[in-house]
């Protein structure tokens, strides 16, 4: 194991060493938060195709080829399938609006007052998004090094909050562009090529499994519609798959760059299910499914291979985790921290005003970059690298209080569709909705959803779908019942969308040192 051994080692070395390279990059909110808004199509498509694709879609795809065979393909199906949408129909828009959080584009639509609220949902969203991706280390690093289940989940985790709280979202990316590359060759051009041969070609696979190992539909309907569900439409409104839209250079970029990423996760939805049924034939009787991928990889790759596959698992979880992680700290900066924060300013500045009979100024408008960028810039990249750190312990500590990853994601997007999903995407093709039924959607979803999981169990389908419906309910109703929206808020919101408003000004770059 001592080559296997290098090549983590020299992988995890190169991450921090990333991330001190993005350090002395990243000197304004914008170049830390979402890379300066310069990504061109190749690395946002890698870095795209990262976030998307980490350890619930590599270790968690190969188990449901295991166990259903190629149907196990559609949890990560349906996560490409949520890219494609996201991409062709959205991301354009998403990315003209040079906002940083999804709060901020809420406020922008509604007028402001439903920031907080969905901030709560989204953070809780994020923050359980991080944990299941650093769940996943003990997993890895028990395969490498036998290692405590505490302990992998601390050094996997503090390594991917070092670098996250250095550099930004430019180490960040960086570092998913090689943790894309690692993916790639050792998923898709190692391990798959690998797997099919060891257990004789498909047409021993055929002839060792049943059947329905081979039908398309055999995970069953209901389960592939609970997919679609939860993680095609949790694509489209996730913090964490915003933040990237952000770093898009152009409209172009975010349209067909992350219209490859999605399709490339098409691809490898296909590999871990033909991967998992290979595994299926080589070791009938797991104990678990999710045991699949470390056992072949364990088992079946020669030395050197071994390791930089292990490698490549590494990868798909920490860009997941670095990507969930960045984005649960600016939620909890942006919109929560700063917004209560500012709250509490406001009032004691009205008091200041009705002490000397004066005005207060009017603030500026919710998510323009005057008002999200009036700051010192190293003061404010010091806030949010002070955040991630602060999200960073966070996670490590829920991490290793629970056992469960599947529980943990469910519980995630749970909140995310339940709660968020009908506001976002009403906000972005209903001309009538308000901010009444906006906050009504986020409260009425996001409280059924967690009582349902209380009373049916945290993996039923009840609280996504009865959450959903909901939250359609309480949005239509509340937005009918209640004032439309002003005209001038949905003016500027028009042409914030098309990128013509004329306060709309570029966010500053900072002079080379």
């Amino acid at each position: 194991m001592a080559v296997d051994y290098t090549v983590i080692v020299v992988y995890l070395a190169g991450m921090l060493a990333m991330g001190w390279w993005g350090m002395r990059r990243a000197k304004s909110k914008s170049e830390f938060l979402v890379a300066g808004r310069r990504l061109g199509p190749t690395m946002y498509s890698g870095t795209m195709a990262a976030i998307v694709l980490g350890g619930a879609s590599t270790i968690g795809g190969v188990g449901l080829g295991y166990q259903y065979g190629l149907s196990g393909a559609w949890m990560v199906f349906t996560i490409g399938l949520g890219l494609l949408a996201l991409s062709v129909f959205f991301s354009a828009r998403i990315a003209r609006l040079k906002v940083y959080t999804v709060s901020e584009m809420l406020d922008l639509r509604y007028g402001g007052r439903a920031g907080v609220i969905s901030g709560v949902v989204m953070w809780a969203y994020t923050l359980m998004l991080a944990v299941t991706s650093t769940i996943a280390y003990a997993t890895i690093f028990d395969v490498l090094f036998d290692m405590n289940r505490s302990v992998a989940i601390i050094l996997g985790g503090s390594i991917v909050v070092a670098y996250s709280t250095l550099g930004g979202m430019w180490s960040i990316t960086l570092t998913d562009m090689v943790q894309f590359v690692v993916k790639t060759i050792g998923v898709l051009l190692l391990l798959l090529p690998i797997a099919v041969v060891k257990a004789g070609g498909f047409s021993e696979m055929k002839a060792q499994l049943p059947t329905e190992y081979f039908d398309p539909l055999g995970i069953g309907g209901e389960t592939i519609f609970t997919y679609v569900l939860i993680y095609t439409f949790g694509m489209l409104i996730g913090q964490d798959i915003w933040q990237r839209v952000f770093t898009a250079r152009s409209d172009r970029t975010a349209k067909w760059g992350g219209t490859v990423a999605g399709t490339y996760c098409l691809a490898y939805a296909l590999a871990g299910a033909v991967i998992g049924t290979a595994a299926k034939v080589l070791y009938p009787k797991l104990g678990s499914p999710d045991d699949a991928f470390a056992t072949i990889v364990k088992d079946e790759l020669p030395v050197g291979v071994r390791g930089l596959v292990l490698a490549a698992a590494l990868a798909a979880v920490m860009s997941t985790s670095s990507g969930a992680l960045i984005a649960c700290a600016t939620v909890a900066n942006n919109d929560i921290w700063s917004r209560l924060r500012g709250a509490v300013r406001r009032t004691e500045a009205t008091d200041d005003v009705r002490k000397s009979h004066g005005a207060p100024d009017a603030p500026d408008a919710p998510g323009t970059p005057d008002a999200l960028d009036s700051h010192d810039p190293h003061d404010e990249v010091k806030g949010n690298r002070a955040f991630i750190l602060l999200m960073g312990i966070a996670v490590i500590a829920t991490a290793i209080a629970l056992n469960n990853v599947v529980e943990a994601l469910t519980v995630a997007y749970n909140l995310l569709v339940g709660g968020l999903l009908v506001p976002i995407l009403g906000g972005l093709l209903w001309r009538r909705g308000t901010v009444q039924g906006a906050l009504a959607s986020v409260t009425v979803g996001g409280v059924a959803v967690i009582v349902l999981m209380a009373t049916h169990g945290i993996l039923a389908n009840e609280p996504v779908y009865y959450g959903l419906l909901l939250s359609l309910a309480a949005y239509v109703a509340v937005s009918l019942l209640t004032r439309p929206t002003d005209a001038a808020v949905l003016a500027a919101w028009r042409e914030r969308l098309a990128g013509r408003d004329p306060e709309l000004v570029s966010e500053p770059v900072p002079a080379r040192q």
